[in-house]
């Protein structure tokens, strides 16, 4: 496995800094498209889920083609409530991994962040969060029309950060995209808790 010799740090975002979906978030989300089958909605929600992350369609057509599958019309007025209640089901975060990021940039390590996110979510998050200056490069997939683990992702933040595969180490609680940027020559840790990846660093 590569040595880390810059110090140099990229992230994934959401199940590493930020959590993942909140239950109450989950139960408001399928209760705004009213589906009476919970687990055909989330189905749709995660098959669909690569291009909007990526930036292939936008909110409202993502969420017209999840009505497709559904079979439930999305028109306008629900798609923008079904948008407004996927960000808020998005938005928590692990303080102690903020405190951790802001420690290591404070120590003059460079710290990136890659995320597959829509740009509607991106775009809340960067304006709620403001701690997250801290990084270096802020690669959101739906902004950049590409997504993990597609290898030009990982690449774009490279060259960004200025800084050499070898010298890099990659963050994320996928393995899929662990396995991805270790291909690249990067090391790779699969994140679980803070402890663990402290003792990698």
């Amino acid at each position: 496995m590569p040595e880390i010799e810059s110090g140099a740090v990229l992230f994934d975002l959401f199940g590493v800094i930020a959590r993942h979906q909140s239950a109450d978030g989950k139960e408001r989300l399928a209760a705004a498209m009213g589906a009476a089958d919970p687990a055909a909605f989330w189905a749709a929600y995660w098959d669909l889920r690569l291009p909007y992350d990526r930036g292939d369609l936008d909110g409202p057509a993502y969420w017209r083609a999840v009505g497709e599958r559904l079979g439930r019309e999305v028109d306008p007025r629900l798609a923008a409530a079904l948008i407004e209640a996927d960000i808020d089901s998005w938005r928590a975060v692990d303080p102690d991994m903020v405190s951790l990021v802001e420690r290591l940039a404070a120590e003059g390590r460079t710290v990136g962040l890659l995320s597959n996110v829509p740009a509607e979510l991106a775009d809340r998050f960067e304006k709620d969060n403001p701690w997250l200056a801290a990084f270096s490069v802020r690669a959101f997939s739906g902004r950049l029309g590409v997504a993990k683990p597609e290898p030009e992702v990982y690449l774009w933040c490279l060259e960004r950060m200025a800084v050499a595969p070898g010298d890099t180490l990659f963050v994320d609680d996928r393995g899929e995209n662990v396995a991805a940027a270790e291909a690249l020559g990067m090391a790779g840790h699969v994140f679980t808790d803070r402890a663990a990846l402290e003792a990698r660093l």
